[in-house]
């Protein structure tokens, strides 16, 4: 964990994400189903062995970006409540409720869990975006 948590630290410290930003172990290249969101806040949220086991509320299409292709931005739908059963640091097994755009966070980094990009959830003909045209940027996510 220590090597997700320096990640995830050099990458908020090297550009300001105002939707706040996540890291899955994967996109470093550990193999460990594990990631960790920052909210908006600050607030440091980390997941081991995450799993959406509902998803209910409003289905809206925010942009997301990835620091996979961080040159993109798309539109993606996504439901503003997820339930996630997870595994703390201490090894006990819980499930959380996120809502709104900390759930879109954590199911962005539960998806790269599974292999899944948020490209893999466009709508047909929908294309990402040059983050040049995205005028999202710096800002909070619009409920």
């Amino acid at each position: 964990m220590t090597a997700l948590n320096s990640a995830c630290e050099r990458v908020a410290q090297a550009h300001t994400f105002g939707k706040g930003m996540g890291i899955a172990a994967p996109q470093i290249g550990i193999d460990r189903a594990a990631a960790i969101v920052r909210t908006p806040d600050g607030e440091a949220i980390t997941l081991f062995n995450p799993g959406i086991i509902e998803s209910s509320g409003d289905i809206d299409e925010q942009y997301e970006g990835c620091l996979s292709f961080f040159d993109v931005r798309g539109q993606i739908p996504r439901a503003h409540i997820v339930h996630v059963e997870h595994t703390t640091i201490d090894g006990q097994t819980k499930i959380t409720m996120f809502d709104r755009g900390v759930a879109r966070l954590v199911a962005h980094e539960i998806d790269h869990l599974h292999g899944t990009l948020y490209t893999d959830h466009m709508r047909a003909g929908v294309n990402p975006i040059p983050v040049e045209q995205y005028r999202g940027t710096g800002t909070t996510w619009k409920y």
